[in-house]
């Protein structure tokens, strides 16, 4: 699918810039063609002119003063010959009536008298004539000569069209070859676009179809388990209330995670759409961290594992020297607030906490704190997430935000391969990457610190609230 669109791509690259080139060609031959013309009749009107200025009239009858005038043709004619025919230019004189009276040519031409000063293209048959070839073409203009309303003759002045065949046709094999060659290097380059133009989308395509795969894998796998309680349970004619109260308890759990992975999927999909706008408040982060911590103690309680929360206070602020809301004057804003939405915030923090939490063993630390610090002269709130869990392998690393990853023996994410033998408690690998899309709607970062057996540390910064009054 992905070659037969590239390949239509590049040849759409390559017919549009070939209709283009052709165009520039055609019009570029028509340009010099037309000049050449010009420049041929301007040439043929030029010598017209010296003609008729070397022109000798005499009397008819020198008897006879104010007579008809005649042209004398030996005296006119006797210096112009030499001079045209260096230019290839034939000269023919005809008289009042029509009649060839003196010509340069070696033998007359068979073409009818007809006065145009603007130039025109007559064709002639090829008659070799005493071993010459006459040409095929000439471009011609002929001039009325006359003394008042006396008409004295006619003069033709003739030019071979070689002389913009010629050039004509070695522009056409330029123009074809420049023609043919820039189309063959458009085609080359319009290939190697097409293929580069199709990278993000067969990565994107690659992505979704293994969104798809996972995300189906990850629904079938609780809707069976459901589906098959439910069967058992409506199989057994005599059910014991207790064991069907187990039975529908194992559904309703997990109906909920089935829930949340909806609810997961649905959230990424509307962030990746942009359908959904974070809802913008000032969010007071740390007053946030305690209700999350408070939260997920009572997880740690029952897993042994103990959870903290520590907030370093700016030292340029102590909380002893803040104005309290009854006191007058102007209230700094508080330390630690941002622009934010409080929701997307809650969950990107419960995730990881949650995170640090289940993957920390019995008797292990996880330690929460938030800190101001400055970057490039701007406040941020820097959020550190630190466990002593089993921490990350530095080959998952690089994959840690990618949907449904997760680092699991029984699933890598080569092959993407989910092992039905896994607990139901077991995340769906959304967490992080909804994290780190949340992050990413504030304009934050977030990055990620493993070492194997020894803990993982997650750090967040988000621009705080007067991140515009630190900046110098």
């Amino acid at each position: 699918m992905f070659q037969t669109t590239r390949r239509r791509l590049a040849l759409w690259y390559t017919t549009v810039t070939a209709v283009l080139l052709l165009l520039f060609a055609s019009g570029f031959y028509l340009y010099v063609r037309s000049t050449l013309i010009e420049r041929i009749d301007d040439t043929l009107n030029h010598v017209v002119e010296v003609v008729q200025r070397s022109l000798v009239l005499e009397p008819v009858d020198f008897h006879k003063e104010g007579g008809p005038l005649r042209i004398n043709i030996e005296a006119s004619f006797r210096n112009n010959a030499d001079t045209v025919e260096d230019d290839h230019i034939d000269l023919e004189w005809f008289s009042p009536e029509g009649d060839l009276l003196w010509s340069t040519l070696s033998a007359p031409l068979n073409v009818a008298l007809h006065p145009n000063s603007t130039g025109e293209t007559v064709h002639l048959p090829s008659q070799p004539s005493d071993g010459v070839q006459e040409p095929d073409l000439l471009r011609q203009v002929t001039q009325r000569v006359q003394v008042g309303r006396q008409v004295l003759g006619y003069l033709r002045v003739s030019h071979p069209w070689f002389e913009v065949t010629k050039p004509i046709r070695q522009l056409i094999f330029d123009l074809s070859l420049g023609t043919g060659l820039m189309v063959v290097a458009v085609a080359a380059i319009g290939w190697l676009l097409s293929g580069l133009a199709m990278q993000p989308v067969q990565a994107s395509y690659q992505q979704l179809k293994q969104f798809t795969a996972d995300a189906s894998h990850e629904l079938r796998n609780p809707i069976a388990t459901i589906q098959t309680n439910v069967q058992v349970a409506l199989s057994d004619p005599n059910p014991d209330p207790q064991w069907q109260q187990q039975q529908l308890k194992v559904v309703e759990r997990l109906t909920r995670r089935l829930g949340r992975l909806v609810d997961d999927l649905l959230f990424l999909a509307r962030q990746d759409s942009g359908i959904v706008q974070p809802r913008w408040t000032t969010v007071a982060l740390d007053a946030l961290l305690i209700d999350v911590v408070e939260e997920q103690q009572a997880i740690a309680l029952e897993k042994g594992v103990s959870l903290s929360l520590d907030l370093e206070e700016p030292a340029e602020n102590p909380p002893e020297h803040r104005p309290r809301n009854g006191s007058k004057g102007e209230i700094p804003p508080e330390p630690f607030t941002l622009q934010g939405d409080r929701d997307q915030l809650a969950r990107l923090f419960t995730n990881l906490v949650g995170n640090a939490v289940q993957y920390t063993p019995v008797g292990g630390r996880v330690e929460v704190m938030l800190q101001q610090v400055k970057r490039n002269h701007i406040v941020q709130l820097q959020v550190q997430v630190r466990d002593t869990g089993i921490g990350i392998p530095l080959e998952a690393l690089p994959h840690i935000f990618d949907r449904f990853y997760r680092v699991d023996p029984a699933r890598t994410h080569e092959n993407a391969e989910i092992s039905i033998a896994k607990p139901a408690t077991t995340g769906s690998g959304l967490g992080l990457a909804i994290a780190q899309a949340i992050v990413e709607n504030h304009q934050g970062n977030i990055v990620v610190e493993s070492k194997p057996e020894q803990g993982t540390t997650f750090v967040v910064a988000l621009t705080g609230h007067n991140a515009s009054s630190a900046r110098v």
